[in-house]
């Protein structure tokens, strides 16, 4: 007779209460982070089934906590779910937050919330399950083994279990893989689609060979804003590891407000923040920099993946044409392809990178809906929802910029 194995469910108010090893094992299993962000491989070495992923991180995600810019205070109160195997060890976790708002999300709801409000219900509180502020795609159900459903279907289990425990309307997993998705659909979650923008290296071995790839209009107009960027006597800098000082991050800290005052009117993340990233994992981190003369007037902040660079935010506190695109984009491909990573993720929308070599990429969500009401009302709203997403990633697709035979 096969021995039954108990587990434990907990939910933690602070990331503070789990440990880093215990956090790390299940979000990113197979690698090792150093002090200073270096990756190694543990376990099966080369067989490692799930890439790195640095916003799943205890030391990121604890750095948005510790630095109070996701904290009950800003609306982002932790409720992260654990569940612990027969030796007390994490096997399962699940970052989480009670929330009394949607933003930040990048996944937007609030007409869901109105018309919910409008019909006599209380959307918030609702449960978040995601990175606060970072719309990049990774596990959410994170298990310490890959391929754990029954730990993934204990944790969605779990998930509604809390919605119900807080009176909450919902629960929404954001930014989640195709797998993930599939499993929380069956458990009875509704499937919803967006579409971000990527790019995707073909083993190039410069950027030339990628400008090679793309068809000769969409080449000269790459070109022409490359020289545009800098011919006003900017010149570019890539910063990661130790090379990145409290001077850097002091300059970029300036054009993240300035730029993020002027977009959305309040930024989510404090100067302390940067701090304690850079602090913790600065060779997960690529600071991208434009200096004139000695003065630093704009940057990019990328994170580095084990297959991803993930592209997170700009600023500027001088206009420089075309500047945005080269530091955001084109630096981002040739760091992508001097390291040999797979993808460049960078950010929510924007049509404006497919011409850029970026190509339209589903993204997905799913979403746990209390009143059986309104749920029936998201699940039509959706149907047609994906149809349209679909159909506009097929347009948008083909409309690449990529050469056509002979072009």
């Amino acid at each position: 007779m096969a021995k039954v194995q108990t587990v434990a469910v907990r939910v933690e108010s602070s990331l503070q209460d789990i440990s880093p090893e215990d956090w790390n094992r299940c979000a990113n299993p197979g690698w090792t982070m150093a002090a200073d962000g270096t990756l190694t491989r543990t376990g099966d070495g080369e067989n490692v089934e799930t890439p790195f992923n640095p916003f799943l991180t205890h030391e990121f995600l604890w750095s948005l906590e510790e630095s109070g810019c996701a904290t009950a205070e800003t609306g982002w109160l932790a409720q992260h779910l654990v569940i612990d195997g027969p030796d007390d060890r994490p096997i399962g976790v699940l970052p989480c937050y009670l929330k009394n708002h949607s933003q930040g999300e990048y996944v937007f709801d609030w007409g869901w919330a109105d018309a919910f409000e409008r019909a006599g219900g209380r959307y918030y509180p609702k449960l978040q399950v995601s990175v606060p502020f970072t719309p990049a795609n990774g596990r959410r159900l994170l298990t310490a083994r890959p391929g754990d459903t029954e730990t993934q279907n204990l944790l969605a289990m779990s998930l509604t279990e809390l919605t119900a425990r807080h009176g909450a309307s919902s629960a929404h997993v954001t930014f989640l893989p195709d797998d993930e998705w599939h499993l929380l659909g069956e458990a009875g979650f509704l499937q919803r689609t967006d579409q971000q923008f990527h790019w995707f290296n073909r083993d190039y071995e410069d950027f030339d060979g990628f400008l090679a790839d793309l068809a000769s209009r969409k080449r000269k107009a790459v070109k022409k804003e490359r020289r545009q960027a800098l011919e006003t006597g900017v010149e570019v800098e890539w910063l990661t590891g130790a090379d990145i000082e409290e001077r850097h991050w002091d300059a970029f800290y300036r054009f993240y407000m300035d730029t993020g005052s002027r977009k959305w009117g309040y930024p989510y993340l404090n100067r302390k923040f940067f701090s304690l990233v850079g602090e913790r994992m600065a060779d997960r981190i690529l600071l991208v920099m434009a200096r004139r003369g000695e003065k630093y007037v704009a940057g990019a902040l990328n994170f580095i993946g084990s297959d991803a660079l993930y592209g997170r935010h700009w600023g500027c506190i001088e206009y420089h044409p075309c500047l945005h695109f080269d530091l955001c984009y084109y630096q981002a491909i040739d760091f992508a392809i001097s390291r040999g990573i797979d993808r460049v993720e960078a950010g929510a929308q924007g049509q404006h990178k497919l011409a850029r070599g970026y190509v339209p990429v589903l993204t997905r969500s799913a979403h746990w809906i209390a009143n059986r009401s309104f749920r029936d009302a998201v699940e039509h709203y959706l149907d047609n929802e994906r149809r349209s997403v679909e159909m506009d990633r097929e347009i948008l697709e083909s409309h690449a910029p990529f050469r056509k035979s002979g072009g």
